[in-house]
C-alpha cells in the first residue's frame, strides 16, 4: 500500500543514513521502524506496576508539610529497635 508521510529533514537524513548503513531501502527501514513501534514488547505490560503498602492514615503528629520534622521522625528508632542500629542503616547518615 502506498502512503505519503511528512518527515523533518533531519529525521529523514538520519533514516536514509541508517538504512544505507544497514543495507536496506528507506522503505524497508521505515516499515521496520513502524512495525517495532506498534508491536507490543514481550514481558512489558502497558501499565506500570505500582507498589502497594499496608497502612491506613497518617500517624498522629506527622505533618507532611514539615520536611525537617519528617526527617527527625524518620531518624527515630522503631519501637523495640536500638537507636544505634537504626542510625547505622540510615542512607543519609547522621550529619546535617
Amino acid at each position: 500500500m502506498r502512503t505519503t508521510i511528512r518527515l523533518d529533514e533531519t529525521l529523514l537524513r538520519r533514516a536514509k543514513s541508517m538504512a544505507a548503513a544497514s543495507g536496506r531501502s528507506l522503505n524497508d527501514f521505515i516499515a521496520d521502524a513502524v512495525k517495532a513501534a506498534v508491536t507490543p514488547r514481550a514481558g512489558r505490560s502497558t501499565a506500570p506496576t505500582i507498589p502497594v503498602f499496608k497502612g491506613g492514615q497518617i500517624l498522629p503528629g506527622v505533618d507532611l508539610d514539615d520536611s525537617a520534622g519528617l526527617l527527625d521522625l524518620m531518624d527515630r528508632p522503631y519501637p523495640g529497635e536500638p537507636q544505634a542500629r537504626r542510625a547505622a542503616e540510615s542512607p543519609r547518615g547522621r550529619s546535617r
